[in-house]
């Protein structure tokens, strides 16, 4: 196993004008034996960053390292690196077993030590029933663990798995999130998993990095990035249905500050303490970001109060989407709730829920 160090990693796409700046100054540490989640939109800068920690992809400036030795230089073969993609990339006319066993059979491994690390594979995997099959009769969750075991059998020191469950339907993807966390809980190494998903994410990763525009936004655990966004974009991008986002200006009175929203009859209470982080910013104008699991129907004493415009029933869950003035947002509402379109509602609003962030950078303020 290995710590996974990036400093200051650039990746530039071609020369001059022309050059596309993949990855912008990254700064990146995976301690041993950690789940590390690299995620974000297509385009992001991650995929490029996994390629470069592989060694499939040049570094342009900065420094990558395993433990204390630099791998900038070192072939993809002398890192000590599996991969799995989200294609499976197996031998169709390998048995399972042998597709298993085929690294170490490169390594010159001999065949009873093959034979018996691809069998204990299997049982780690739960796939001792199909070892003597081949590929086209397995399914596509079956196909995805034995390409999982392949890399795993190399006993790497990091394991990178490529957006390995883009491609599942809704039921083997939970079997997948399921095994894989299982796989890390037993097997301790370190892994980097590459998605744009943040339910993925979310549900295996220790900590998640996230990047948009070629820069890393933030790190942090499902809380940090949950409760505490760093900025704009990590709040939008991660929670669903998403946070919606209302222009605001400080309007301070005799015992209280609040916010008045500039395109709504909406006004904000700030909590007290959030008002030094208000005082230490300065300014008069921010954005509030508010979550629909933050909002919930009452009839006394609404924070919001607005006009249904639909009512999307999930089975477990309704999501409301209410107008108020030029803005419009949503709440999570229990399944029951039968309001219709062009009923008016009222939603409480606990100020501490409240994410007030700078209107010109996007950044977290309080």
């Amino acid at each position: 196993m290995s710590n996974v160090t990036l400093s200051k990693v650039n990746k530039i796409y071609g020369s001059g004008r022309m050059g596309v700046h993949a990855v912008r100054d990254l700064d990146l540490a995976v301690p041993d034996g950690e789940f590390m989640a690299l995620l974000g939109p297509s385009g992001c800068g991650k995929t490029s960053t996994l390629r470069m920690i592989v060694g499939l992809e040049p570094i342009t400036s900065g420094d990558i390292h395993f433990d204390e030795v630099r791998v900038n230089d070192l072939e993809p073969r002398e890192r000590n690196v599996a991969m799995a993609f989200e294609t499976y990339a197996l031998y169709p006319n390998f048995t399972v077993e042998e597709n298993l066993a085929f690294p170490l059979e490169v390594r010159g491994v001999p065949p009873a030590d093959r034979r018996r690390r691809a069998r204990e594979l299997a049982e780690l995997l739960r796939i001792t029933e199909i070892l003597s099959a081949k590929p086209p009769v397995l399914s596509g969750g079956q196909q995805q663990r034995v390409s999982l075991g392949r890399a795993l059998i190399r006993e790497p020191a990091v394991f990178i798995l490529d957006e390995v469950m883009s491609h599942l339907d809704a039921h083997l993807k939970f079997q997948m999130l399921f095994d894989l966390k299982r796989l890390h809980q037993e097997l301790r190494r370190t892994m980097i998993y590459v998605t744009h998903d943040q339910v993925e994410a979310l549900a295996l990763a220790d900590r998640v990095a996230v990047m948009s525009n070629a820069e890393l936004q933030q790190v942090g655990d499902r809380n940090a990035l949950y409760n505490r966004p760093a900025n704009m974009f990590v709040a939008d991008f991660i929670g669903e249905p998403p946070t919606t986002f209302i222009p605001v200006e400080r309007c301070d009175h005799a015992e209280s500050t609040r916010l008045h929203a500039t395109g709504a009859d909406l006004v904000f209470d700030v909590a007290a303490e959030r008002v030094p982080g208000l005082d230490a910013h300065g300014g008069r104008k921010f954005m509030v970001g508010i979550r629909p699991q933050n909002l919930h129907l009452c009839d006394d004493g609404a924070t919001i109060g607005g006009k249904i415009v639909i009512n999307e029933y999930l089975g477990e869950r309704s999501i409301l989407s209410i107008v108020t003035g030029d803005v419009t947002l949503q709440a999570l509402a229990p399944p029951e709730t039968r309001m219709t379109p062009g009923e008016h509602a009222g939603f409480g609003l606990d100020p501490r829920d409240v994410m007030i962030f700078d209107a010109e950078t996007g950044a977290l303020v309080t």
